[in-house]
């Protein structure tokens, strides 16, 4: 059982015997093949298990990217005990407060949480890893094409009901993979959204990073201004790239940043009708509304906007 493994782990890194009583409190966390938990021992600061199965490619990769980043001087968790061989990682705990909590706040008071969000992405685009590292395959046409696919499957068939085959045979969608795919720099995080930003200390720590991968840095900018979570007005969304452009020295170029916030919409939109559908996940729920109002936004005046019309159409807004 994962939790055993986590136990066992913990009381070897410890070296403590089993009188000894150690708690683990389950963190819930949209993770798939992963069992998170929050470890409390006697006279010992609390950090964090984790066990994974094989269920998911990236799931391997948490602990040597964790190691690659931390060392790179990117803001994440330090690996702790690694157990790699039972699927078992212990990891430091940089507590529960994410940027999504702050949603609530005036969007001028979390400025410095983006800024500080951005700096770290920044440095991610840039680092340069081994030649000899293993990375997860880069975004090109096939991985862009997968996602779209997630979203005729989850969102437009399953969710909705509706026949998607238009949709895969419209050569708009193809065009854009195509399109997106010819170019993968960059090293990427491909979840940069609230639920993945901690807050500790007033600096942005980024975790479930086992992703990475090299693509487009867009995409990753657009999965935080495009956040359906925090669901950024147009306003602040300017807000946001004029804040990128600060730290950056430019600014994405505007088809392709939006572009970047269709594809990874569509993306998001899929996932959250597959978590609602599949795993009975309420929570997602009212984010597909979001999300495809944002998805709507990001495609008007677009060769997306017609064919995706009826789609968004068909989800009904609050």
């Amino acid at each position: 059982m994962p939790t055993e493994a986590i136990l066992s782990t913990a009381r070897q890194y410890l070296g403590v015997d089993p009188t000894v009583p150690i708690t683990l409190l389950p963190i819930k966390r949209g993770a798939s093949g992963r069992t998170i938990v929050r470890v409390k021992a006697p006279n010992h600061e609390t950090f964090i298990g984790i066990h994974w199965t094989e269920e998911r490619e990236d799931n391997s990769q948490f602990i040597p990217v964790a190691q690659f980043l931390k060392q790179a001087k990117l803001r994440v968790p330090a690996i702790i005990h690694d157990r790699s061989r039972h699927r078992v990682a212990l990891v430091e705990d940089l507590g529960d407060t994410d940027l999504l909590s702050f949603k609530d706040q005036p969007f001028s008071s979390r400025l410095p949480l983006y800024r500080s969000a951005f700096e770290q992405v920044d440095r991610l685009f840039y680092a340069k890893a081994p030649k000899d590292f293993h990375l997860m395959p880069a975004f090109d046409a096939q991985l862009y094409r997968w996602e779209q696919e997630y979203f005729f499957e989850h969102l437009v068939e399953d969710y909705l009901g509706m026949d998607a085959e238009p949709l895969r045979k419209n050569p708009v969608f193809s065009s854009l993979a195509e399109s997106l795919g010819t170019t993968a720099r960059h090293l990427v995080h491909r979840d940069f959204q609230s639920q993945n930003l901690l807050v500790k200390d007033d600096k942005i720590w980024m975790i479930d990073f086992q992703g990475l991968r090299r693509g487009r840095q867009e995409y990753d900018l657009a999965s935080l201004i495009f956040d359906p979570y925090l669901d950024h007005s147009a306003d602040e969304r300017e807000a946001l790239l004029e804040l990128w452009e600060d730290i950056a020295d430019e600014r994405p170029e505007a088809s392709l940043f939006n572009q970047c916030a269709s594809q990874r919409l569509m993306q998001a939109l899929g996932a959250y009708a597959n978590i609602v559908r599949n795993r009975g996940d309420e929570w997602y729920r009212p984010h597909i509304a979001t999300a495809a109002r944002l998805l709507g936004e990001a495609t008007a005046k677009t060769p997306l906007e017609a064919p995706l019309a009826p789609v968004l159409a068909a989800i009904p807004q609050p």
